[in-house]
């Protein structure tokens, strides 16, 4: 009896199986697989449409300038021209303006993360009077137009000895940079726990010893996250080196770009050569590290 039991579930269950389903099922199942497939092909034409620009420009830079003028923006050049790559970094001077845009990015995004994360360990894990006050301060920073404190600034670096030398852009770019990163660095700051610290103090520890030795690391990604933002914008920086900076041995890309245009103001391809060299770095940032930055804004918001 058991056995024919037991056949009958086996049949019912294979039954069960074979069975289609329900037309119910069926168009739900149709329905989810449409909305995906539409979703990749807007995201699909949206990818397109950002990679564009970039590829207009790469082929740009492989034209001459009976190319640019006579072919469509998109069609490929007879011949690629990649000396226009050899000409701008030897003739161009464009290797000089490189290594200052490398130097002075690096020194300010250093200096700027550490002054934030001083700044934010003494606001949010001290207990002393000012220190909404003092926030408060940093925070009016992101109110200040840029344009606004260039004569200013102008003529406190003329009268310090200052104008004309990379000191001035890397303080410039910091005191700029510390209200945006020290905005980021307090949410994630708010959260840390307190029990770590009482039990460092409890075990002599002093306070920058505590701040370097156990803090610090603590808030390695969402550092390492305002450190790339810093990075992107000191790069693509502009306005404050075309008006302290004036030698050639000084200039970073951005500036060096534009001189560069002015003195081969024919020749095309190379001028789409050196935006390109100029734009590879950050290209190459966003690419390794863009989950990066993601991760370290949302784990401030979100922890604990």
């Amino acid at each position: 009896m058991k056995e024919k039991l037991s056949e009958t579930s086996d049949l019912n269950v294979s039954s069960a199986k074979k069975l289609p389903p329900s037309p119910k099922v069926a168009q739900s199942s149709l329905k989810h697989k449409l909305s995906h497939s539409v979703l990749y092909l807007i995201l699909i034409i949206v990818g397109v449409i950002q990679i564009l620009p970039l590829v207009w420009l790469f082929l740009f830079s492989l034209k001459d300038n009976q190319e640019v003028f006579n072919l469509p923006p998109l069609a490929l050049p007879s011949s690629p021209k990649w000396e226009n790559y050899l000409n701008v970094w030897t003739e161009g001077n464009i290797g000089v303006y490189f290594l200052n845009s490398v130097i002075v990015t690096g020194a300010a995004v250093i200096l700027t993360v550490l002054l934030a994360s001083f700044v934010t360990f003494a606001i949010t894990r001290m207990h002393w009077k000012l220190n909404k006050f003092v926030l408060g301060l940093f925070m009016v920073g992101l109110m200040i137009p840029v344009h606004s404190t260039l004569i200013p600034l102008f003529s406190f670096y003329l009268n310090i000895g200052l104008m004309d030398h990379p000191l001035a852009i890397i303080l410039t770019y910091t005191a700029f940079n510390l209200p945006l990163t020290i905005m980021i660095l307090l949410g994630f700051y708010y959260t840390l726990p307190r029990e770590l610290e009482e039990a460092a103090i409890m075990d002599g520890c002093t306070v920058h010893r505590m701040f370097f030795q156990i803090i610090l690391p603590m808030t390695a990604p969402v550092v390492a996250t305002t450190a790339i933002i810093n990075m992107i914008y000191n790069w693509n920086e502009f306005v404050f080196v075309n008006t302290f900076i004036s030698s050639d041995k000084y200039k970073t890309l951005t500036v060096g770009i534009q001189n560069f245009i002015g003195q081969y103001s024919t020749d095309w391809g190379a001028i789409g050569a050196t935006l390109v060299i100029s734009i590879l770095p950050i290209l190459i940032v966003f690419v390794l590290l863009s989950n990066r930055i993601v991760e370290g804004i949302t784990s401030g918001s979100v922890k604990g």
